[in-house]
């Protein structure tokens, strides 16, 4: 016997079901395989003000350190924090969770920096610690460095 929310949810799934084949029928969509397979449409590639658009549009990210060093200025509008991450520490595994699973408040770039290997960054910034996080500028400057917040919510309310 189904019940009315159940056949609520038939329906739904159903309608989700003959929506995603109708759109996979009509799209000129090409998946390239490997890690970075995304989606390839037909439309025109964008022009580099609209790649810098797109680029912007991270705020509220978690991303790691070698996309950052790739183009800092992509993240100048929102509030850059590095992160010093050790695999081997419990307390940065935990955050790394929360920050993967809850996400980064928007406005927020998280960059994630391997603390065993950038020692060239831990000396620049003072960092002494792992589960470090440092406040920078658009020109990598700090501003503040903290250690020990758990989640995005508590990197945001460093910020403030």
């Amino acid at each position: 016997m189904t019940t009315s929310l159940g056949k609520a949810a038939l329906s739904a799934l159903a309608a989700l079901t003959l929506s995603a084949s109708l759109a996979a029928c009509g799209a000129a969509t090409e998946t390239k395989s490997g890690s970075d397979a995304q989606p390839q449409s037909a439309a025109p590639t964008p022009s580099p003000s609209q790649s810098q658009e797109t680029q912007a549009e991270v705020a509220g990210s978690y991303i790691g350190y070698d996309k950052y060093k790739a183009d800092p200025a992509a993240y100048s509008d929102t509030k850059v924090v590095l992160f010093f991450h050790a695999t081997w520490c419990p307390s940065c595994q935990s955050a790394d969770a929360a920050l993967v699973t809850d996400g980064v408040p928007e406005g927020i770039t998280v960059v994630k920096v391997d603390y065993d290997t950038m020692t060239d960054l831990k000396k620049k910034y003072g960092v002494t610690v792992q589960h470090t996080f440092v406040a920078v500028d658009a020109k990598g400057a700090k501003l503040k460095i903290w250690s020990g917040a758990k989640s995005g919510k508590e990197i945001a309310e460093k910020l403030a």
